[in-house]
Protein backbone atom coordinates (compact mmCIF):
# COMPACT_ATOMS: atom_id res chain seq x y z
CA UNK A 1 0.00 0.00 0.00
CA UNK A 2 3.35 2.40 1.10
CA UNK A 3 4.32 2.02 -2.53
CA UNK A 4 1.53 2.97 -4.55
CA UNK A 5 1.06 6.11 -2.21
CA UNK A 6 4.43 6.90 -2.83
CA UNK A 7 4.15 6.25 -6.58
CA UNK A 8 0.53 8.40 -6.22
CA UNK A 9 2.20 11.31 -4.46
CA UNK A 10 4.98 11.49 -7.26
CA UNK A 11 2.34 11.47 -10.21
CA UNK A 12 0.54 14.85 -8.46
CA UNK A 13 4.44 16.01 -8.62
CA UNK A 14 5.10 15.67 -11.94
CA UNK A 15 1.64 17.30 -13.09
CA UNK A 16 1.98 20.27 -11.69
CA UNK A 17 6.18 20.63 -12.05
CA UNK A 18 5.86 22.28 -15.18
CA UNK A 19 2.76 24.31 -14.79
CA UNK A 20 3.13 28.18 -15.54
CA UNK A 21 2.84 30.27 -11.99
CA UNK A 22 1.75 33.83 -11.51
CA UNK A 23 5.16 35.18 -11.00
CA UNK A 24 6.44 34.08 -15.07
CA UNK A 25 5.81 37.14 -16.95
CA UNK A 26 5.18 39.45 -13.64
CA UNK A 27 5.38 42.20 -13.82
CA UNK A 28 6.51 42.78 -17.61
CA UNK A 29 2.92 41.31 -18.52
CA UNK A 30 1.13 43.50 -16.51
CA UNK A 31 -0.90 40.49 -15.20
CA UNK A 32 -1.28 41.01 -11.33
CA UNK A 33 -1.84 38.80 -9.35
CA UNK A 34 -5.78 38.01 -7.78
CA UNK A 35 -5.69 37.20 -4.21
CA UNK A 36 -8.32 35.38 -2.40
CA UNK A 37 -10.90 38.43 -0.50
CA UNK A 38 -9.92 37.06 3.37
CA UNK A 39 -6.11 37.28 1.64
CA UNK A 40 -4.07 39.43 4.92
CA UNK A 41 -2.03 41.94 2.95
CA UNK A 42 -1.14 44.95 4.40
CA UNK A 43 -2.53 46.84 7.21
CA UNK A 44 -5.20 50.05 7.34
CA UNK A 45 -6.55 52.19 9.66
CA UNK A 46 -9.86 52.93 8.87
CA UNK A 47 -12.04 56.30 9.08
CA UNK A 48 -15.56 56.69 10.32
CA UNK A 49 -17.53 58.21 7.22
CA UNK A 50 -17.13 62.12 8.40
CA UNK A 51 -13.43 61.42 7.92
CA UNK A 52 -12.43 60.91 11.97
CA UNK A 53 -10.38 58.49 12.74
CA UNK A 54 -11.72 55.03 14.06
CA UNK A 55 -8.64 54.39 16.05
CA UNK A 56 -9.15 55.43 19.83
CA UNK A 57 -5.34 54.24 20.76
CA UNK A 58 -6.26 51.29 23.19
CA UNK A 59 -3.10 49.68 22.10
CA UNK A 60 -4.99 46.14 22.49
CA UNK A 61 -3.34 45.31 18.27
CA UNK A 62 -0.05 45.98 19.90
CA UNK A 63 -0.85 43.53 23.12
CA UNK A 64 -1.85 40.66 20.99
CA UNK A 65 0.73 40.93 18.38
CA UNK A 66 2.93 37.73 18.85
CA UNK A 67 5.69 39.05 16.92
CA UNK A 68 5.60 42.66 18.80
CA UNK A 69 5.88 44.59 15.36
CA UNK A 70 3.09 47.58 16.10
CA UNK A 71 3.42 50.58 18.32
CA UNK A 72 0.74 52.56 19.80
CA UNK A 73 0.55 55.57 21.52
CA UNK A 74 -2.37 57.50 22.47
CA UNK A 75 -3.29 60.93 23.61
CA UNK A 76 -6.90 62.87 24.75
CA UNK A 77 -8.68 64.46 22.38
CA UNK A 78 -9.75 68.03 22.90
CA UNK A 79 -12.65 69.97 22.08
CA UNK A 80 -10.54 72.34 19.41
CA UNK A 81 -8.50 69.19 18.24
CA UNK A 82 -10.71 65.94 17.66
CA UNK A 83 -8.85 63.22 15.63
CA UNK A 84 -11.65 60.36 16.44
CA UNK A 85 -15.63 60.29 18.04
CA UNK A 86 -14.39 58.65 21.49
CA UNK A 87 -11.78 60.09 24.62
CA UNK A 88 -8.59 59.16 22.95
CA UNK A 89 -7.10 58.44 19.50
CA UNK A 90 -4.05 57.41 18.33
CA UNK A 91 -1.25 59.86 18.24
CA UNK A 92 1.76 57.80 16.97
CA UNK A 93 1.01 54.21 15.17
CA UNK A 94 3.92 52.23 13.05
CA UNK A 95 4.04 48.62 12.40
CA UNK A 96 7.46 47.38 11.58
CA UNK A 97 7.22 45.40 8.45
CA UNK A 98 10.30 43.10 9.14
CA UNK A 99 8.85 42.09 12.21
CA UNK A 100 5.30 41.61 11.04
CA UNK A 101 4.16 37.85 10.08
CA UNK A 102 0.61 38.71 8.78
CA UNK A 103 -1.01 36.63 11.86
CA UNK A 104 -4.08 38.90 11.47
CA UNK A 105 -4.25 38.54 15.59
CA UNK A 106 -4.00 42.88 15.58
CA UNK A 107 -7.29 42.71 13.70
CA UNK A 108 -9.14 40.24 15.85
CA UNK A 109 -8.32 42.45 18.90
CA UNK A 110 -9.39 45.43 17.44
CA UNK A 111 -12.51 46.85 19.43
CA UNK A 112 -13.77 49.53 17.14
CA UNK A 113 -12.80 47.80 13.24
CA UNK A 114 -10.30 50.46 13.07
CA UNK A 115 -7.19 48.22 11.49
CA UNK A 116 -8.20 45.73 8.68
CA UNK A 117 -5.92 43.78 6.29
CA UNK A 118 -5.73 44.68 2.77
CA UNK A 119 -5.23 42.58 -0.03
CA UNK A 120 -1.74 44.67 -1.39
CA UNK A 121 0.99 41.86 -0.93
CA UNK A 122 3.28 44.12 -2.42
CA UNK A 123 5.49 45.13 0.68
CA UNK A 124 9.35 44.64 -0.30
CA UNK A 125 11.16 48.32 -0.35
CA UNK A 126 14.28 49.65 -0.38
CA UNK A 127 15.37 50.36 2.99
CA UNK A 128 14.66 49.10 6.36
CA UNK A 129 13.57 52.70 7.75
CA UNK A 130 11.04 52.35 4.60
CA UNK A 131 9.74 49.42 6.41
CA UNK A 132 8.37 50.70 9.12
CA UNK A 133 4.83 52.05 8.16
CA UNK A 134 3.65 55.23 10.22
CA UNK A 135 0.06 56.27 10.50
CA UNK A 136 0.11 58.53 7.49
CA UNK A 137 0.53 55.49 5.86
CA UNK A 138 -1.87 53.59 7.47
CA UNK A 139 -4.57 55.66 7.38
CA UNK A 140 -7.36 55.04 4.77
CA UNK A 141 -7.60 57.74 1.67
CA UNK A 142 -10.73 60.10 2.55
CA UNK A 143 -13.40 59.48 0.24
CA UNK A 144 -15.57 61.94 -1.38
CA UNK A 145 -17.91 63.44 1.48
CA UNK A 146 -14.85 62.86 4.55
CA UNK A 147 -13.31 66.08 6.02
CA UNK A 148 -9.76 65.99 7.08
CA UNK A 149 -9.23 65.57 11.04
CA UNK A 150 -9.41 67.56 13.38
CA UNK A 151 -12.92 68.80 13.31
CA UNK A 152 -15.53 68.07 15.38
CA UNK A 153 -18.26 64.66 14.85
CA UNK A 154 -20.13 65.05 12.18
CA UNK A 155 -22.65 62.22 12.08
CA UNK A 156 -25.42 63.14 14.79
CA UNK A 157 -26.08 64.93 17.60
CA UNK A 158 -25.22 62.11 20.42
CA UNK A 159 -22.76 59.11 20.34
CA UNK A 160 -25.74 56.70 19.35
CA UNK A 161 -26.30 58.60 16.10
CA UNK A 162 -23.17 58.96 15.42
CA UNK A 163 -21.41 55.17 15.80
CA UNK A 164 -25.16 53.59 13.84
CA UNK A 165 -23.31 55.87 11.16
CA UNK A 166 -26.53 57.69 10.47
CA UNK A 167 -26.10 60.74 8.40
CA UNK A 168 -28.67 63.74 8.84
CA UNK A 169 -31.05 61.77 6.17
CA UNK A 170 -31.66 59.04 8.87
CA UNK A 171 -30.33 56.74 6.23
CA UNK A 172 -27.26 53.89 6.96
CA UNK A 173 -24.46 55.49 5.53
CA UNK A 174 -23.17 53.29 2.34
CA UNK A 175 -20.61 54.81 1.20
CA UNK A 176 -17.71 52.88 3.39
CA UNK A 177 -19.53 50.20 4.11
CA UNK A 178 -19.63 50.92 7.73
CA UNK A 179 -23.01 49.38 8.37
CA UNK A 180 -22.12 46.43 6.25
CA UNK A 181 -20.41 44.38 9.20
CA UNK A 182 -23.38 44.93 11.69
CA UNK A 183 -25.42 43.13 9.74
CA UNK A 184 -23.50 39.85 9.55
Amino acid sequence: MGFFDAWAGFGITFRTIFRPTFTQGYPQKGQEKITAPRFHGRHQLNRWPDGLEKCVGCELCAWACPADAIYVEGADNTEDERYSPGERYGRVYQINYLRCILCGMCIEACPTRALTMTNDFKLADTTREKMIYTKDRLLAPLLPGMEEPPHPRRLGNDEREYFLGLPKTGQPDTRTGVNEGAKK
